[in-house]
């Protein structure tokens, strides 16, 4: 889990577990969860090389025929890096859609508007939306700040890759999965 979705399943009074939500007590361990990992064998993907579920994240660290595997998968869904200019706005540094102070990073510009902009009403498209491929630039936000803090608390360029293929990365995780048994 990423650090923002395992505060979310703890932020109830009585926090869940964030992938069966069943309740969990604070400062009791999961010690079905660390049994079934102890006690079940799986079989690494690069050298086929069998063991215990928690021995496999250390071997996958040191394994180059599951780096290579990996790799494999990698390529299989990142397309071919264009040599024309790309079609999209810069991703990295945005405008003030208020004052149209120029070139802050991401944090850079939520600081900005949070300091100078917080009770400007104005309809204004988000930088940082219409920046993004799915992005709509003509669309206003209702709620500017709002939006700010609720959808660009970290970076897009994080989490996604630009240059992989969706189609593609589907059909290698399904034909991965069918064969990875």
């Amino acid at each position: 889990f990423c650090t923002p979705c395992l505060q979310e399943c703890l932020k109830p009074k009585k926090p869940v577990c964030g992938v069966c939500r069943s309740t969990l007590s604070a400062g009791s361990r999961a010690l079905d969860l660390e049994k079934q990992i102890e006690t079940t064998e799986t079989t690494c993907n690069g050298c086929n090389k069998k063991m215990f579920l928690s021995k496999m994240r250390s071997h996958a660290a040191s394994c180059s025929k599951y780096q290579s595997y990996i790799m494999e998968g990698v390529k299989a869904v990142t397309k071919e890096p264009l040599h024309s200019t790309r079609s999209f706005p810069n991703r990295f540094t945005f405008p003030c859609p208020y004052c149209s102070e120029k070139n802050f990073d991401q944090e850079g510009l939520v600081e900005h508007c949070k300091a100078l902009h917080s009770m400007d009403a104005k309809q204004v498209v988000c930088p940082i939306c219409a920046s993004m491929p799915w992005g709509d630039p003509n669309y206003r936000s209702a709620n500017f700040m709002e939006h700010l803090q609720r959808r660009h608390r970290f970076s897009y360029d994080t989490f996604v890759d630009y240059d992989a293929d969706e189609d593609d990365m589907m059909a290698q995780v399904l034909m991965r999965s069918l064969r990875d048994k």
